[in-house]
């Protein structure tokens, strides 16, 4: 762990009795004493308080000045429609390579004069020096690096966030918006990913312990690790970077086309323009060879990542596997995603090798647990 970063809030975790692990290069808590479960379970019945700070945190302006020049140049990487990003609100966005797979996903909010940027923790070196090299030319480019980034999430966060920042209670979902705490500027925008209502909230370094001490004061408001973070995305049907998809990966077979508006679409004001376009239009218009797809293995055995996955229960080759599997408190049950032919339609029941054994899981529609936003 010696060359590992910590957050600012590394010490907080420590005292509230996080259980460390690696990760993204960081040190981070991966459970408090609570236990992932039942941290599962406060975060979908109360609120719970995420360190997200590893996460990186970018602004772009254009050089001229005007956002919408920043947002054109933006659509030279991503397949998604930043001109139409009003003020004030943020949206999902898709770093693409030459060859149409998926270097990042990331969040992109429209913040008057300049675009914000959160990127993951894992690329974020990589996604600066790559619009760095793409963009630096008409675009100025800065990773923030001196404020920790923090999620509330759970059908308590308003109410809890309200004490402190009482106006944060007109956002709606995929808001953005910068309000004051104290003397301290706060970034905030309305989203998350658990699949609850909630709030990412980015807070100068100096005020981040005060800030997280503040919310969990309050009763509703728990400590939550990654170990939970990881059931409660995987519930709401959220893609872990680098598992559900990566470089190889489409964002048609990834199975996050809604991301790819109708202006970058075949025929939209904006068609194509992003890097892997031939592919991913094709793909849009004729369907992929695979696609990301929910599971449900019956039983209560999860069905862990990197699981083969056959067609029957016995013979044949294997026809993908799972990119991310493991059971869900909220549903009681086991759940998964996997990789696998797109011709193969909700309720075909496929087997999964576990342990030597062939056990069966039906293909079933994502989030497995209702999303729960504030629209």
């Amino acid at each position: 762990m010696a060359d590992l970063k910590r957050t600012v809030l590394y010490d907080l975790h420590i005292e509230l009795g996080g259980k460390m692990v690696p990760f993204a290069g960081y040190e981070m808590p991966v459970q408090y004493p609570m236990g992932v479960m039942k941290e599962h379970l406060h975060t979908r019945a109360a609120a719970g308080l995420f360190d997200v700070s590893h996460m990186g945190q970018i602004l772009m302006s254009a050089k001229s000045g005007a956002v919408e020049d920043a947002a054109l140049a933006l659509e030279k990487l991503v397949p998604v429609d930043i001109l139409g990003l009003k003020e004030g609100r943020q949206r999902y966005a898709l770093f693409t390579n030459d060859e149409g797979g998926i270097l990042d996903d990331l969040m992109v909010a429209n913040r008057g004069d300049h675009l914000f940027l959160v990127v993951n923790a894992a690329c974020k070196d990589q996604d600066f020096a790559h619009l760095k090299a793409h963009l630096g030319d008409t675009c100025d480019l800065g990773m923030v690096t001196d404020r920790a980034l923090l999620a509330l999430q759970g059908p308590a966060a308003e109410a809890a966030l309200a004490r402190l920042v009482p106006d944060a209670v007109d956002l709606k979902f995929m808001d953005v918006a910068i309000r004051q705490w104290d003397t301290a500027e706060l970034w905030i925008s309305r989203s998350g990913y658990t699949g609850e209502d909630g709030f990412e909230i980015s807070v100068p370094e100096k005020f981040a312990v005060s800030f997280a001490r503040a919310l969990l004061a309050m009763e509703e408001v728990a400590p939550i690790g990654l170990g939970a973070r990881d059931s409660l995305r995987l519930e709401a049907g959220m893609c872990l970077y680098g598992h559900d998809i990566d470089t190889t990966t489409s964002p048609v077979e990834g199975n996050v086309t809604w991301a790819i508006q109708k202006a970058r679409r075949a025929g939209g004001a904006r068609e194509g323009g992003f890097p892997g376009a031939a592919r991913i239009l094709k793909e849009l218009a004729e369907g992929p060879a695979r696609r990301r797809v929910g599971l449900r293995p019956e039983g209560r055995a999860p069905m862990r990542e990197g699981t083969e996955v056959f067609a029957s229960a016995e013979g044949g080759a294997a026809i993908g596997a799972i990119t991310s599997g493991g059971f869900g408190p909220s549903i009681e049950a086991p759940m998964a995603m996997a990789c696998l032919p797109a011709d193969l339609s909700e309720g075909t029941v496929v087997y999964g090798e576990v342990r030597g054994k062939r056990l069966p899981a039906v293909i079933s529609p994502m989030p497995f647990q209702p999303n729960q936003y504030k629209r």
